[in-house]
């Protein structure tokens, strides 16, 4: 008997779901199953990222690969994108490019947000360079050649940390850039700690951390008020 009542209801069941007349989603009676809902697919984000090739990115892949973010990076093989910057970063790029312009050598060059192509699998970016003039080939050019570097210098951001203090400066030096700066805010100040390549062992040695005043001989002369962000 239970058999049959159970029996009789998939019927009715089966019929409700079948029959338009007792769909509910045709306006017959409400008696029967629910309608069926599609999930909705979620919204397209409109963004394709570009697939790796199997042996990573080349230094030439930054300039075919379209739509790239800017200032995009090439470490390892990999495509490094930049986090938006905080305005403490915009100033002491800024501070720092107008005081180095004002002392650089004239066969020197101040230049920001430029590749520097270090090998097959690495362009870093650094925020500040001072490069041979006579490195420049015209208005086209997007990167420079490690030789051509005479100065790195990396601000450094919540999102860089561990490409600013480690990875970059190990390239550079590999790459035989004499001079590296790596610039902290600390109490909202920058500090910058200096370093210079030992030829021998071709790594950096620190030379000095700065705070309120850069004073320095070398790779030329430099003075630089770094209390002059709070006036900015």
């Amino acid at each position: 008997m239970v058999a049959e009542l159970w029996k009789h209801r998939d019927g009715m069941a089966d019929m409700a779901t079948l029959s338009d007349e007792n769909d509910p989603t045709t306006g017959g009676s409400d008696v029967g199953a629910l309608p069926v809902v599609e999930p909705e697919a979620p919204p397209s984000q409109g963004v394709t990222w570009p697939v790796p090739p199997p042996e990573g990115y080349s230094a030439e892949d930054l300039d075919r690969i379209p739509d790239l973010p800017p200032h995009t990076e090439l470490i390892d093989g990999s495509l490094v994108f930049v986090s938006p910057q905080k305005l403490f970063h915009m100033l002491v790029l800024r501070l720092f490019e107008r005081r180095l312009d004002a002392v650089v050598p004239g066969h020197l060059r101040v230049r920001r947000e430029m590749t520097v192509a270090l090998g097959r699998r690495q362009r870093p970016e650094p925020d500040i360079m001072a490069i041979r003039s006579d490195a420049e080939t015209g208005p086209d050019q997007t990167s420079y050649p490690p030789d051509a570097v005479v100065l790195a210098v990396e601000v450094v951001s919540p999102d860089s940390e561990e490409r600013d203090r480690k990875r970059k400066p190990q390239l550079y030096a590999e790459a035989g850039i004499a001079h590296f700066w790596r610039i902290e805010e600390e109490a909202k100040k920058p500090v910058v700690y200096v370093y210079e390549r030992d030829p021998a062992t071709k790594v950096y040695v620190p030379t000095g951390i700065h705070r309120d005043r850069l004073k320095l001989g070398v790779p030329f002369d430099i003075d630089i008020d770094l209390t002059e962000i709070d006036r900015m």
